[in-house]
């Protein structure tokens, strides 16, 4: 047994006698009684996971083809290998040809789950809510109205207690929860447990009257005009000229305007609306409104020291950060926003700036391309959310958001860039900071000649992804670079960012004088990673521990997107998604040497016991099969594609 597992470790490279073979270079050090081969992997996997429900299993047609691939995905290679023989059938008719067009190409005529298709038979709100009044629509109502049809149509519970009754004392779901045995009476009732537990209020949600305002237009951005207009006149002449010139005396009398806005432009620069306020009311005037915050009279913001957690786009959504705060994060940010969904008031993107009461430190990140669109979300967000501070995306490098000129592309146009900074920093009340990378090709760093600009411009602090946009993750992240870059920013703080994975990274990059660690792939794979970096240790975490975690993070998911059959699903989406990096995590306890690193994936291996053995597993059929312990058994024709893979999986 030894002797065919050093074998197997010679071949894949994982590790051996420290003077016999050199491990296999990007690849993980696992000691040499845990490695594997790939087929004995997946044999293992089925070998327990027979007495798993036949779900699980991977099914093959007497035709050898795999069923488990996507129906498009087998019908195109059912094309390809009787492309020959079936040519003249295939052009005898036109729905032939067009049914034979649609499926070329991959993921294309695939099954999706959508939101829509969640229930067939979905229950009228009323119902759900146990409104006293009837329903507005009447007779028009396109739901259903009979509990009982309901009932007996609805699929059965995934489990026998509910998160959000066990916790609050009430479900707000009520027959639709998927757990409703839990909490319904004989007559079908919702029950309410004594000692009810108030659910802790999530802040910045999306209020209806401010929604129905911005999809009509009806927001008037008084502010963000007042500096788009000084802005346009010429860059303000030093960090603190906006402190020192009052803008709606130089706008007073400007042409263009109408008589309101000349009698409003000199109280407009002093205004500050509070922060739940949409318009402004009639009234006596008060200080607030005469005497405006002056960027050196604005809240400070000191986070040096401190643990940040990188806005994650899809995996950095609210349950996750819950996770990340209670191992030790500090500072927590939402997902990356798009300025123009924010004002159009998309729900879906309005969403992304919830904030968690446990989000002691919490801020925002906005995307855009131009000055009008972010000062005027920066002003929205000013009146109507809570956050610490409000963070511009200068690093994404995807090419959705680049060709736009957003993201990366900013540090390429400095002009709209100075505008965006300084437009944003006028109209804000809280902290703005920047996230942007070393530059835009690889080998042309440009972030040392922007830090003198920014700190000019009134930005409070930068982080610095030691990565360009072209780079991407091909390369280590350069903190010499990075270190370079803390002399050209002094005094302005900045944070440094990429590979850190251990608390020697995190003890290596304070070593070059950033301000703090920002800390985003790292959390995916280990979100202890936190406590580790405190406590200045490593963590041998066991796989039923690792379990518990992805357990708390499917309640917080049922709590945030709901119990019903479609927050289950969304919760089961957003979960499988972090599998998909999860994966990559090594036990401390298999490996030759510590730290695990961040370029290096993992072998395949037999971990100590079935479930870390299935946690290491990279098929997404594995990964679903950990979702159902947690959240029962998937739909039918289920489908999931994770955003960072190539490839369709079911």
């Amino acid at each position: 047994m030894a002797e065919g597992a050093a074998e197997v470790s010679v071949q894949s490279g994982g590790g051996g006698d420290p003077g016999a073979v050199e491990p296999e270079r990007g690849v993980a050090p696992i000691k040499p009684q845990y490695l594997t081969t790939k087929e004995q992997f997946h044999e293992f996997l089925e070998a327990k996971g027979q007495e798993k429900p036949s779900q699980e299993s991977e099914a093959v047609d007497p035709a050898g083809n795999d069923l488990t691939e996507p129906e498009a995905k087998r019908i195109r290679l059912e094309d390809g290998q009787t492309e020959d023989g079936q040519a003249e059938e295939a052009a005898e008719t036109g729905e032939q040809l067009q049914a034979q067009k649609r499926a070329r190409g991959q993921n294309k005529c695939r099954p999706h789950v959508k939101p829509t298709h969640y229930d067939k038979n979905k229950l009228c709100p009323s119902l759900v809510q146990e409104s006293a009044a009837r329903c507005f629509y009447g007779d028009r109502c396109r739901f259903l109205h009979d509990v009982g049809h309901y009932l007996e149509t609805k699929p059965a519970d995934l489990g026998p207690s509910c998160v959000l009754f066990e916790t609050f004392g009430r479900c707000p779901y009520g027959v639709t929860c998927r757990f409703a045995g839990a909490h319904l009476g004989p007559e079908g009732q919702n029950l309410v447990r004594e000692g009810l537990v108030q659910a802790p209020p999530v802040r910045n949600s999306l209020d209806k009257a401010l929604q129905q305002q911005l999809r009509k237009r009806k927001i008037h951005f008084k502010r963000a005009e007042q500096a788009l207009r000084q802005l346009s006149r010429g860059p303000l002449p030093g960090p603190t000229s906006e402190a020192t010139v009052p803008e709606g005396r130089e706008a007073e009398g400007a042409p263009g305007q109408d008589n309101c806005d000349i009698q409003l432009a000199p109280q407009e620069p002093d205004t500050v609306g509070p922060p739940s306020g949409l318009l402004r009311t009639c009234g006596p005037l008060t200080d607030e409104d005469v005497v405006r915050l002056r960027p050196h009279e604005k809240q400070r913001l000191d986070i040096s020291g401190k643990l940040y957690l990188a806005p994650l786009t899809t995996c950095g959504n609210l349950p996750f950060r819950r996770i990340c705060k209670r191992f030790g994060a500090d500072v927590t940010c939402g997902e990356m926003a798009v300025c123009t969904n924010l004002l159009q008031g998309q729900t879906s993107e309005w969403a992304l700036l919830k904030r968690h009461p446990c989000e002691d430190i919490f801020g925002v990140q906005l995307e855009g391309a131009f000055p009008d669109t972010m000062t005027k979300c920066a002003e929205l967000l000013n009146r109507t959310i809570e956050v610490d501070f409000v963070d511009i995306n200068v690093g994404c490098p995807i090419d959705l958001v680049f060709k736009k000129g957003g993201g990366c592309a900013l540090m390429n146009r400095l002009a709209k860039f100075q505008q965006i900074v300084r437009g944003m920093n006028q109209v804000l009340d809280v902290p703005l900071t920047v996230k942007l990378r070393t530059g835009v090709q690889e080998r042309v760093n440009l972030a040392h000649r922007l830090l003198p600009d920014l700190r000019a411009w009134g930005a409070a602090l930068v982080t610095l992804h030691g990565r360009s946009r072209e780079q991407r993750y091909t390369k280590l992240a350069d903190w010499q670079y990075i270190e370079q870059c803390v002399a050209a920013a002094h005094p302005m703080p900045l944070f440094g960012n990429g590979d850190v994975l251990s608390y020697e990274d995190a003890n290596r990059a304070l070593q070059t004088g950033v301000a703090g660690v920002m800390i985003a792939r790292g959390a995916l794979l280990k979100p202890w990673l936190f406590t580790e970096i405190k406590e200045q240790r490593h963590w041998d975490i066991s796989s039923s521990e690792r379990l518990d975690i992805l357990r708390d993070f499917t309640h917080y998911g049922l709590e945030h997107w709901g119990s019903d059959t479609q927050g289950v699903e969304k919760t089961r989406r957003f979960l499988l998604e972090w599998l998909s990096f999860l994966c990559r995590y090594v036990p401390v306890g298999l490996l030759e040497r510590l730290p695990q690193r961040i370029n290096e994936r993992p072998p395949y291996y037999l971990g100590r016991d079935y479930l870390e053995t299935l946690m290491a597993s990279q098929k997404a059929a594995d990964w679903i099969r950990i979702s159902e312990m947690l959240l029962g058994p998937v739909p039918p024709n289920f489908v999931f594609l994770p955003k960072h893979k190539a490839n369709a999986y079911k």
